[in-house]
């Protein structure tokens, strides 16, 4: 019988709850790979990380129409799968379907969404937008759009052309690195 390595969290910092432990070194975490990890790969990935969430924040604050981010996300996702069921709509945002049932319901008060049956099977209801959820995210699409306008238009010549060819590869890096 083979045993987990134990792993020992580091004296705690403030008296009252042990810090994490040290990650494994690199390469040896048992993950899959060709080998240790690249420390320059490691620190670019690490910025990337940082570049992309602080982007993704700076989006998220552009949304306008009062909705919280959860709520916009989740009509993005309903005009993305078409008319989902709650539980589809729920894998998709990575949450439990009670969670869901919540930010649809907020949705449907606010006139964006509606519920309707399934034609195929009468016991699945399926989300569907409104004329004003398709309004509330075109909108909120143009807020972010023009953010990142006046953002590239300050740019140079080649740091437009670096961010076309970045752009590229961040789409790459999405689909899975399929070329």
């Amino acid at each position: 019988m083979t045993t987990a390595p134990a792993t020992t969290a580091a004296p705690a910092t403030d008296g009252r709850t042990p810090a994490p432990a040290d990650p494994p070194a690199a390469g040896s975490d048992g993950r899959t790979g060709t080998g240790p990890v690249d420390t320059e790969e490691a620190a670019l990935a690490a910025r990337l990380r940082v570049a992309v969430t602080r982007l993704h924040r700076s989006l998220r604050q552009q949304a306008g129409e009062g909705l919280t981010p959860s709520q916009a996300s989740a009509l993005a996702g309903v005009a993305r799968l078409g008319s989902p069921t709650l539980g589809a709509l729920a894998a998709r945002e990575s949450v439990q379907p009670p969670s869901m049932t919540r930010i649809v319901g907020g949705l449907e008060e606010l006139g964006h969404v509606t519920r309707v049956t399934d034609p195929s099977d009468r016991r699945v209801a399926r989300i569907t937008l409104t004329p004003s959820g398709e309004a509330v995210l075109r909108h909120n699409r143009s807020l972010k759009d023009a953010f990142l306008v006046e953002r590239v238009a300050s740019l140079g010549p080649s740091e437009h052309a670096a961010l076309a060819d970045l752009t590229a590869l961040l789409e790459r890096l999405v689909d899975g690195g399929d070329s």
